[in-house]
């Protein structure tokens, strides 16, 4: 997911949907090209796909993160991208595809949940404020897309379950986007606080220790009921990590956390 600057028009890229806006696409197996898009491709994962995927092959984060992970930093970019590493075989494939599809296919990634439709979000800073959009951008060797099957964005959302994972997507967006400047000032992207940021947003066991094994509690005052839930709850875990980040290292204000 990208931000797309409302004030340079012109940068927007193709296969924007208006709102409502209908197209034709359906994959299945009958097709020449099923299972070819899950080749040899940079499959950006977030946090919340992270968290699912861990979830679903029943390992630890840290294990999840050195098996399937590979992490870029980019040399303009101050925090890492994390990709989905793919099989060491001649076509680099997905390390879940199988003959007959994703072998996790209902906790699949959100890039591959909402495929061929890709997600952005329209900032405009006069008003202070995102909006989603949404673009149709079947590569061209997809047949999918002369299916007869007719969606919009929004149905599309709901027959894919992406509604949950197009939320979180936004949620980590908002927080990715602060990082377009660099928070981390003399430590640098190795340093302590972009170790901690990490951990954070994407080893949830790691993070979890920190709050309820370390000082963590002596230092934040963090309110008991959501204390009770991220204790259990990853998925809530996973947002209170996305609202201490911003706390942590821009001070933004939660009524959820503060400094004792």
């Amino acid at each position: 997911m990208k931000y797309i600057d409302i004030e340079n028009p012109g940068s927007m890229p193709a296969g924007l949907l208006k709102e409502g806006e209908i197209f034709s696409f359906r994959c299945h197996s009958g097709l020449a090209c099923f299972n070819k898009c899950c080749r040899n491709i940079n499959l950006f994962l977030y946090p919340y796909d992270v968290l699912r995927l861990r979830n679903r092959l029943g390992i630890s984060s840290d294990e999840f993160l050195d098996t399937y992970v590979d992490i870029v930093l980019r040399t303009s970019a101050f925090f890492p991208e994390v990709m989905l590493h793919m099989s060491d075989n001649p076509e680099k494939t997905c390390p879940f595809l199988t003959e007959t599809g994703c072998s996790l296919y209902s906790d699949r990634p959100d890039t591959c949940r909402t495929f061929p439709v890709e997600q952005g979000i329209y900032h405009d800073a006069v008003n202070n404020k995102n909006k989603l959009i949404h673009f149709f951008r079947p590569p061209g060797f997809c047949l999918g897309q002369y299916e007869e099957k007719k969606w919009t964005a929004e149905s599309w959302s709901k027959d894919q379950d992406a509604s949950e994972h197009n939320k979180m997507t936004a949620m980590w967006a908002e927080l990715a986007g602060l990082f377009q400047n660099n928070p981390w000032e003399e430590e640098g992207t190795n340093g302590p606080k972009a170790k901690m940021a990490f951990m954070a947003v994407y080893n949830i066991d790691r993070f979890r220790d920190f709050i309820f094994k370390s000082s963590f509690l002596k230092r934040y005052v963090v309110k008991y009921e959501l204390l009770t839930k991220i204790k259990n709850n990853d998925l809530e875990l996973l947002k209170f990590g996305f609202v201490w980040v911003k706390y942590f290292l821009w001070g933004t204000r939660s009524k959820v956390i503060r400094q004792r």
